[in-house]
């Protein structure tokens, strides 16, 4: 069992009990009912309390005379997705820059935790990145019925009719590969960065570990990116009337 970091020891101590209890109801086994909430889970609600009172601060502090840093920060994370979905899904993107901006920054806050000593990043815990993935699937898929209706489905049926026998399967393998290809890029890539930056602590603990730390620091901003990005181009093949 791995050892829990200090604020989930903190969680278990407060909510052990009931989320025991509530995962007992859903008939979920628990190894140690005494430390249900794992490292993952904690650092995961961290980082959403974390934007939460990121994006209050944002509302707090709006102002058209005097904006300040933290409103600056927004604007330029939202015109930078917005740039991005414009370039890629084209006419309506407005829509779906909501979920791509949170989605970015939600990954890439998790991905930067690693760096903080007694936390780790919990895009490192595969169920993580798992968790993303089918939330983006599910995402992407409700906005292509939604535009395209029941026209949706021609998008697994191939150019012609005579072969979509062949065409619908492969079709859906390929959607179920996206899950798949989102959660293993971006599980692997953290988990290596968190491994190496580790073990070069362990070793030597001063100097050389700073390149690594900034080697992570690059990881984690493109992963984000690449995330966000290939959710926005399935998005653009979603919603596209063009099937």
């Amino acid at each position: 069992m791995p050892e829990q970091l200090f604020f989930t020891r903190f969680l278990n101590h407060l909510f052990a009990a009931p989320a025991d209890a509530l995962l007992r109801g859903l008939h979920v086994h628990v190894a140690n009912p005494a430390a249900p909430i794992s490292n993952g889970f904690a650092m995961e609600l961290l980082v959403f309390v974390l934007l939460l009172l990121y994006f209050v601060a944002v509302r707090v502090s709006l102002s058209v005379e005097k904006p300040g840093a933290v409103q600056h920060s927004a604007e330029l994370m939202h015109e930078f997705v917005a740039g991005q979905g414009e370039s890629v899904i084209g006419e309506g993107y407005q829509r779906f820059v909501t979920y791509l901006t949170v989605l970015g920054l939600f990954i890439l806050a998790m991905n930067l935790l690693g760096l903080v000593p007694g936390f780790e990043a919990p895009t490192a815990t595969p169920v993580v990145p798992l968790g993303l993935a089918l939330c983006t699937f599910l995402y992407y898929h409700y906005h292509g019925i939604r535009s395209n209706g029941a026209g949706y489905i021609k998008q697994f049926l191939g150019p012609v009719w005579w072969i979509s026998w062949l065409m619908l399967p492969i079709e859906l393998i390929s959607h179920l590969a996206r899950v798949l290809s989102l959660t293993v890029r971006l599980y692997a890539n953290m988990f290596a960065g968190d491994l190496v930056t580790l073990a070069f602590f362990s070793l030597i603990p001063i100097g050389i570990p700073l390149i690594f730390m900034g080697l992570h620091l690059a990881v984690s901003l493109v992963q984000a990116y690449v995330f966000m990005l290939l959710a926005t181009i399935y998005l653009s093949l979603a919603v596209s009337h063009e099937h």
